[in-house]
């Protein structure tokens, strides 16, 4: 790290300059490094106002974070660096805030995470920032970071990269980190915010802003920021990077001339070139730092139904249901020690008990999309004389009554969609067969994550009681009964991260081996879900006392198979789950085709029947196994639709007939409010028909008058 000159200094502060190189270089000769310059320990005490201890732990702090991100040495004449320096996604701007501060520009709409590693990121920013740090007023007044998320999109976002700047910027990196302005920060972004907040200091917290571009200018100076900011000052990427060449090279030279030459050039070059982070189109205010933090915020599920133009249930009469104006849901951490890391001599996994492939649960050779002859896999299960009550006691039994399939498609042909929707809004009129008074007291409310998705108190999932809590057995999730198979689904809406604890308590709790989910984190730009499990490869994740570790992947064009292996620190006991995610519900409506749906369903039966094998002796209730746990966002659309059609398929395996309108009242009898939208109810009737129609046993049938409808789905 060069440094410029460091005059200027007082009495006091050079006694400060020469202790700190004596007691850094003491420690340096002991490592056998050699010792740094008297301008970088300057560096390093001007950041911490010559506080001589602080500025010590600043400087162990910043070699470890050099040492863990393999930034020791940054080249930039290496391709990739310099092909991610010309991005112009991070650049020092030539201005200064009102203060004297430098500020740094990250652009978050020109950063691809699948395109880049965090690593090389890193670098670019330190590169940059070493740079920036060679001028003396940089070093008294600071720095400001703006992260620019002007027409951003979540696929823009790198949660990981975020973390690691701002660990750095808070007490790894010698500057002053005056303050973090974040502009135009969409909806979605609410919940990540809220846990990157976690990670920053209390005393910078209130350094963090969120702005809308009008409001920047109350910050920063007009003069100081580009015209994609709002303001007059010109693109000098380029002229920059050349600065950031000369000091790296050690060519003396003058940092100060670069910002000083460009705030005189200002107002000449205002209707200069226009660089790759101008926008494409006006934005208007987006998201104040109010909106992150109100409890208002808090949307419930008709009004996500009702929150934009192509989002709006169909009503039988013609008529639409007025929008409503809605926020995503507030979302909280996690506990504090979450976090994702590589798996190295981790105890755990030495012991054998692990290995790095997926278990057998998930079949890499047998990877080709599903024959479309294939039946879907069945077990055979007691006749329901058996004494065993799982049995006995299911809502959903082989009583006489329903279609064959014939007659269903022709129930179907004859009452079209419309009629359908008719049948469906009968069933919407019934009120709901139980109490919500648990879902509703005070101190559950904000684990639900739609205040009108609440669970019945009769088919609720009890946890265990934790620390004398009372309120910690609250989940939101109903035990679901299966066709002949008591309690044979866990349906549940998708986890909070403040529900995350809970959560994998419940999945130990219930013996869970099958994780179903029928939503993208991400739909639409709003969060659907929490990212609750390790998504890379041998990452892993730590949840109150459990730690969750991926241990492999599996891609398929419509949905995602993932291993996991579930570890509860408290009993030191572990478990293998298998995790299955449909990709291909389509952001409006349902799929036009059932196909994928499907191939999903025949390979989620196929996970659930090898880890029932697995668990042999140890598992003597139900054949079929362990409840399967289902979620979608809510819990109630996709989720029901996935339980009507798998309780129908089962139904119709056994005695060739099935009651769709039947099947849905008994599912909305335990899980209030299943099978959301009159879409998702025409859906499982012709998922039948397809199912049937690709196992030959109905032919090709004329949908024509059908009359297709713009109704839409969770």
């Amino acid at each position: 790290m060069r440094m410029a000159s460091c005059g200027g200094l007082s009495a006091e502060e050079e006694r400060e300059v020469n202790s700190f190189l004596e007691r850094v270089n003491k420690l340096r000769e002991e490592e056998k490094k050699d010792a740094i310059p008297k301008n970088t320990a300057v560096k390093f005490l001007m950041a911490r106002k010559f506080d001589r201890q602080r500025a010590l732990e600043l400087y162990l702090n910043h070699e470890s974070t050099r040492r863990r991100e393999s930034l020791i040495n940054i080249y930039p004449l290496d391709d990739y660096l310099k092909q991610e320096l010309n991005t112009e996604k991070l650049t020092i701007l030539p201005g200064r805030d009102r203060h004297g501060a430098a500020i740094a520009l990250f652009t978050a709409r020109l950063h691809t995470p699948a395109c880049t590693s965090t690593q090389l990121v890193l670098k670019g920013l330190i590169y940059q920032l070493d740079a920036a740090l060679e001028s003396q007023e940089t070093q008294r007044h600071g720095l400001v970071f703006i992260y620019d998320m002007t027409e951003s999109k979540y696929n823009h976002f790198d949660y990981e990269l975020s973390k690691k700047i701002l660990n750095m910027l808070k007490g790894g990196y010698p500057a002053r980190l005056k303050k973090v302005l974040i502009v135009t920060a969409p909806l979605w972004f609410k919940a990540p915010f809220k846990i990157l907040r976690l990670f920053v200091r209390e005393k910078l917290r209130d350094r963090v802003y969120t702005v809308s571009l009008s409001q920047l200018t109350q910050h920063i100076p007009k003069e100081s920021l580009p015209r994609q900011l709002g303001g007059i000052a010109p693109d000098t990427h380029a002229p920059w990077l050349l600065m950031c060449a000369n000091v790296t090279a050690n060519q003396n030279a003058d940092i100060d001339s670069y910002f000083s030459a460009c705030k005189k050039n200002v107002e000449r070059n205002s209707r200069g070139s226009v660089s790759r982070r101008s926008l494409s189109s006006d934005m208007s205010d987006t998201l104040l730092i109010s909106d992150i933090d109100s409890e208002e915020s808090k949307e419930t599920i008709n009004e996500k139904h009702n929150c934009e133009d192509k989002e709006k249930e169909v009503q039988i009469n013609g008529d639409e249901k007025a929008e409503k104006e809605v926020t995503v849901e507030k979302e909280d951490s996690c506990v504090n020690n979450s976090g994702k890391r590589r798996r190295e001599s981790d105890p755990i996994l030495e012991s054998g008990s692990v290995k790095k492939t997926v278990d057998s649960s998930m079949d890499y050779n047998n990877s080709e999309t599903m024959d479309q002859n294939l039946e879907i896999p069945k077990k055979k299960r007691p006749l329901s004389g058996s004494s065993n009550n799982m049995i006995e006691d299911s809502v959903h039994r082989s009583e006489t009554g329903g279609l064959t399939l014939d007659e269903l498609a022709e129930h179907c042909r004859q009452l079209k969609r419309k009629g359908m929707y008719q049948e469906y809004a009968l069933i919407k009129l019934e009120p709901p067969s139980g109490t919500f008074t648990v879902s509703k007291a005070k101190y559950n409310l904000p684990k639900n994550r739609y205040s009108d998705v609440l669970c019945f108190d009769h088919s609720r999932v009890r946890l265990p009681v934790k620390e004398a809590d009372p309120s910690s057995d609250y989940i939101n999730a109903n035990y679901m009964d299966g066709y002949m198979q008591k309690q044979a689904y866990i349906s549940t809406q998708g986890p909070l991260p403040k529900t995350f604890g809970d959560f994998w308590r419940m999945v130990w709790h219930c013996q869970v081996m099958v994780i179903v989910m029928t939503t993208k984190a991400i739909e639409r730009g709003r969060l659907k879900c929490g990212q609750y499990w390790p998504v890379e490869e041998d990452a892993e994740e730590t949840c109150d006392e459990f730690l969750i570790i991926n241990t492999g992947t599996e891609q398929h064009q419509d949905y995602t198979v993932t291993g996991l292996f579930l570890h509860n620190t408290k009993t030191d006991e572990s478990r293998h789950l298998t995790h299955l995610q449909f990709t291909s519900w389509p952001d409006y409506g349902v799929p036009s085709s059932a196909a994928a749906f499907l191939d999903f369903l025949h390979r989620v039966r196929s996970c659930q029947a090898d880890a029932t094998a697995r668990l042999g002796n140890a598992w003597q209730d139900h054949p079929l196994g362990p409840p399967m746990l289902v979620h979608c966002s809510a819990g109630i659309g996709r989720t029901g639709t996935f339980m009507t059609i798998d309780i129908c398929l089962r139904k119709l395996e056994d005695i060739g007939r099935v009651d769709v309108q039947e099947t849905v009242r008994r599912i909305r009898s335990q899980r209030a409010f299943s099978i959301q939208m009159p879409d998702q109810y025409v859906f499982c009737h012709l998922g039948l028909i397809e199912h049937a129609m690709r196992q030959g046993k109905l032919q090709e049938i004329d949908w024509t008058g059908f009359d297709e409808s713009d109704s839409e789905s969770d």
